[in-house]
């Protein structure tokens, strides 16, 4: 029997298996109240975070430094540093939750196949982070640019559409870079001590300490940002789109090591 033969029984399983386990993780997702509230706290946070950094910018605009090219759309995106931390605890909890209520156990005796119940967690994270990170990166675009007045850009204009999206998927890849930490360490709370220090302070200490300034834009949370930029900048040591290929990577390795962490250890 031939590959060619074997294939379409082979497809409608996978597929009648990983559907309810989506389903399930939606349903787990929808049915709480943290993940709503934590959506709308990146939301405020971010936009209003934004909007407060433009509208001084925009006041003592004639003051600020000259020696680097103005970025707008990184302005406007002032408040990411607060949003980001709202889609790190969303990531979190996407798993965490189940192991400090013990539920994880309930979950795993229900899907055997800890790969398939991992992926469906990573693509129900996905789907409604990428969501939340389109509107929340359009509304701190067109909130910020407002603020900036003439000093502002449209979203037709060179690079800008792209730094807005890179906005949006950069809050997404924290979220599965988190849900990924969280897996393997398989507790909510040494996730959430390590993570949340790391992405509001430490990552920004770090960039400010001379010597290792260079070192530091190869973490996640400073290269991806690299992608919200227009104008290239000569003190970088990559552009945004290898910004977005580290990010991206260090997401896949976070991915990896929960994947053979749910495989190789117990509940």
């Amino acid at each position: 029997m031939t590959y060619a033969t074997l294939a379409p029984t082979i497809r409608p399983s996978i597929i009648s298996r990983f559907a309810p386990v989506i389903n399930a993780e939606w349903t787990k997702l929808r049915t709480l109240r943290s993940p709503g509230a934590m959506l709308i706290a990146a939301y405020v946070a971010t936009v209003g975070g934004g909007a407060l950094l433009t509208f001084f910018i925009n006041k003592n605009f004639s003051s600020m430094p000259t020696d680097a090219p103005f970025e707008p759309v990184r302005s406007a995106f002032g408040g990411l540093v607060l949003g980001q931390l709202a889609m790190v605890v969303l990531g979190v909890t996407m798993i965490g939750g189940e192991y400090a209520s013990g539920m994880i156990r309930a979950t795993l005796a229900a899907v055997p196949e800890r790969g398939l119940l991992l992926a469906a967690k990573a693509v129900v994270l996905t789907a409604v982070t990428l969501v939340a990170g389109l509107v929340i990166a359009f509304s701190t675009f067109f909130v910020g640019q407002a603020m900036l007045g003439k000093h502002g850009v449209s979203i037709g204009d060179p690079n800008v559409l792209r730094a807005v999206l890179g906005g949006a998927f950069y809050l997404t890849l924290i979220a599965l870079f988190s849900l990924g930490v969280t897996t393997m360490l398989r507790r909510q709370t040494l996730a959430l001590g390590i993570l949340m220090p790391f992405f509001f302070l430490v990552s920004g200490i770090l960039q400010a300490i001379p010597g290792v300034t260079k070192a530091t834009q190869f973490l996640p949370d400073q290269a991806g940002q690299k992608f919200l930029q227009i104008h290239h900048q000569s003190k970088d040591a990559f552009g945004p789109w290898t910004g977005a290929l580290i990010t991206v990577a260090w997401v896949a390795l976070a991915l990896l090591g929960a994947w053979l962490t749910v495989r190789r250890r117990d509940a």
